[in-house]
């Protein structure tokens, strides 16, 4: 029997019903209409590339699932029970409990798409007369596969350190037992592949939505970066923890000797690269722009071109190195899972004391809530990209009455509780967008903030039925600036350091930063990053990584509260909206964990393998504390 590869593209199943619809063949003998033949495949350009756009469909959307990974960080917590966000911020997870897994990262999930990336590696890479005609397809098609697999593995390695590497399609006959490699050989075939890559596809103008030879580097510098931090250097990391000293195999976590050195110059080469070959957005500023283009600046690439919004500049797009695009995807509706419940939206991954807390001063200066005029007026004068991030009680937002009703004529946030005048009764009226909402109190943020970062703020887009085309950031310049920015600080090359990390200060509209010393500005660094990377995947990466989990991911969730009172003299009537002049505004921080009670332990620097996984491959070397 001919191998055959199944596929659900609309482009195959078109192909092969015009296929059989044109062949007088005996009934009996047709294809089914889901699979095709192999040797079909590999000999024809159209449905090879067919094959190799699905490969595209491991991607999912991106971090726009409804769980995201920004609520297993201190970034944000997860709004509904029982999807295992909570087990795994609990550090209860185990073998047997995994607790919330993604599909884009998900360990069965990913070596499903590589071995699609092995078959078509294999079958592109084979001589002989049969075959693609065209070597630029081809080699457009193997930059793609390689790419995709490098991706896939580092995904992978991102939440498992270490596993098996898999560079063939395995036949029912194989052999299934296959040992962990160590961390070295999975960075080592990683970065070949995004050698290989960036090599094949080098010259190529693909599409938007598939890669490039810079995403290949920009891939390749994460990689880099990653292998060079504490986490993955074995003698820094067994001083850091007990659970990793103590485990009996940590060439599977990290490197056990070599020169750190060297792999943060490679890191670096690999970012530099990146920055070579590409222009990002507004970097080469010399002196920072106005709070509101700064606000506006971050906004739009936020928005990735794909918003109408007023003010957005669509071509902040020129940020993006690799995203994923949704437009012909009419259920990609973000703003329902994570918009406020007041205009029928979920509150799904609302942003957390502890985040909103680190947004600066405007002037540069730290937020503290024992400050008495931050803590009067907590949302004022803040880092521009605050107000691009975060929605908090009194932020304008969308024509309410689209969804909920005359109800709220002034478009404000409410996520307090307000003296109001009702009936010629005074009430303590529960904000509308609070847990004791009159539209729909069970989708409410228990934080007390909303995600705005993201959800396009245009005003024709308010109701949550519809949806929005704002794309998924894999890769944008600025993270290769960052890479740059971390590998130059730990290699003592502060100047170029302090350079970069200032443009982007500049283009959000924060003054420059005039720290000197290695220490302060691997802190001031790594603070630049958790505000300007938020909710693209990258801070639970870089806290344990960094090895600071402990004190940042293992700690309790913060909320906000919110009253308004009548000022003296004072009254209102309904319907509610924020009003300074004629309430007096109390903003209290709260501890919180009876919704989720956080708790680190070093064992969750590792994802832990299954147990049904470990069951069918009896050399796979579970990872340390399971």
């Amino acid at each position: 029997m001919k191998p055959i590869i199944k596929s659900t593209t609309i482009f195959i199943f078109i192909f092969i019903v015009t296929l059989s619809a044109g062949c007088k063949k005996d009934f009996l003998s047709v294809t089914p209409p889901n699979q095709i033949s192999a040797e079909l495949v590999w000999n024809d350009a159209a449905l090879a590339q067919a094959f190799v756009t699905e490969l595209y469909n491991g991607l999912g959307v991106g971090g726009f699932s409804e769980e995201m990974l920004s609520s297993v960080s201190d970034e944000s917590m997860f709004t509904h029970p029982n999807r295992g966000i909570d087990l795994v911020n609990a550090s209860i997870i185990n073998a047997t409990t995994l607790g919330w897994v993604n599909d884009t990262w998900g360990y069965n999930a990913m070596y499903n798409r590589i071995r699609a990336c092995n078959i078509t590696i294999e079958r592109l890479s084979e001589g002989g007369e049969n075959g693609i005609a065209d070597q630029n397809i081809k080699d457009q098609l193997l930059g793609e596969a390689h790419f995709l697999r490098a991706y896939f593995y580092q995904q992978l390695v991102r939440f498992y350190a270490s596993v098996p590497l898999i560079q063939k399609s395995y036949a029912l006959n194989d052999d299934f037992a296959v040992k962990r490699a160590t961390y070295e050989e999975c960075v080592n075939l990683i970065v070949a592949d995004c050698d290989a890559a960036a090599t094949l596809l080098n010259g190529k103008a693909l599409p938007k939505g598939r890669t490039s030879a810079i995403a290949a580097n920009a891939l390749k510098s994460r990689v880099l970066l990653y292998a060079a931090s504490d986490l993955h250097d074995i003698p820094t990391a067994k001083v850091k923890s007990t659970v990793i000293s103590s485990y009996a195999n940590p060439e599977f976590l990290g490197y056990l000797t070599g020169d750190r050195t060297a792999r943060w110059r490679a890191a670096q080469q690999a970012a530099k690269a990146v920055l070579d070959a590409g222009t990002g957005y507004k970097m080469t500023l010399s002196a920072p722009v106005s709070a509101e283009e700064g606000e506006m600046n971050y906004k739009s690439m936020a928005m990735g071109g794909g918003s109408k919004a007023p003010g957005i500049d669509a071509s902040a797009a020129s940020e993006l190195i690799l995203a994923r695009y949704f437009i012909d995807r009419s259920d990609m509706r973000l703003g329902r899972a994570n918009g406020p419940n007041g205009y029928h939206n979920w509150a799904g991954n609302t942003p957390v004391g502890l985040l909103v807390d680190d947004y600066e001063m405007v002037d540069g200066t730290k937020f503290s809530w024992t400050n008495p005029t931050h803590k009067a007026a907590p949302y004022q004068n803040r880092d521009p990209r605050f107000y691009a991030t975060i929605l908090y009680d009194g932020a304008d937002w969308k024509p309410r009455n689209i969804v909920s009703g005359n109800v709220d004529p002034a478009n404000q946030i409410q996520t307090g509780d307000y003296d109001l005048i009702e009936d010629g009764k005074l009430i303590n009226f529960k904000g509308l967008d609070t847990r004791g909402s009159s539209i729909e109190n069970w989708n409410g943020s228990w934080t007390g903030y909303y995600m705005h970062k993201f959800i396009d703020s245009d005003p024709n887009i308010a109701d949550a039925n519809q949806p929005q085309f704002v794309p998924w950031p894999f890769f944008r310049y600025t993270e290769a600036a960052f890479n740059y920015i971390e590998a130059s600080i730990e290699l003592n090359e502060l100047d170029q350091a302090l350079l970069w990390l200032n443009r982007i200060r500049f283009r959000a509209g924060m003054p420059a930063l005039t720290v000197s010393s290695q220490t302060e500005l691997r802190n001031a660094y790594r603070q630049e990053r958790r505000i300007e990377m938020v909710y693209e995947e990258q801070r639970y990466h870089d806290t344990r990584r960094w090895m600071i989990a402990p004190e940042v991911l293992g700690r309790k969730t913060t909320y906000i509260k919110v009253s308004g009172k009548f000022k003296a003299g004072q009254t209102k009537t309904a319907p509610y909206r924020y009003d300074p002049a004629v309430y007096t505004y109390t903003y209290t921080p709260t501890v919180e964990t009876a919704q989720e009670n956080r708790k680190w332990e070093d064992k969750i620097y590792f994802r832990p393998f299954s147990r049904d996984e470990i069951n069918r491959n009896k050399d796979l070397t579970q990872n340390p504390g399971y």
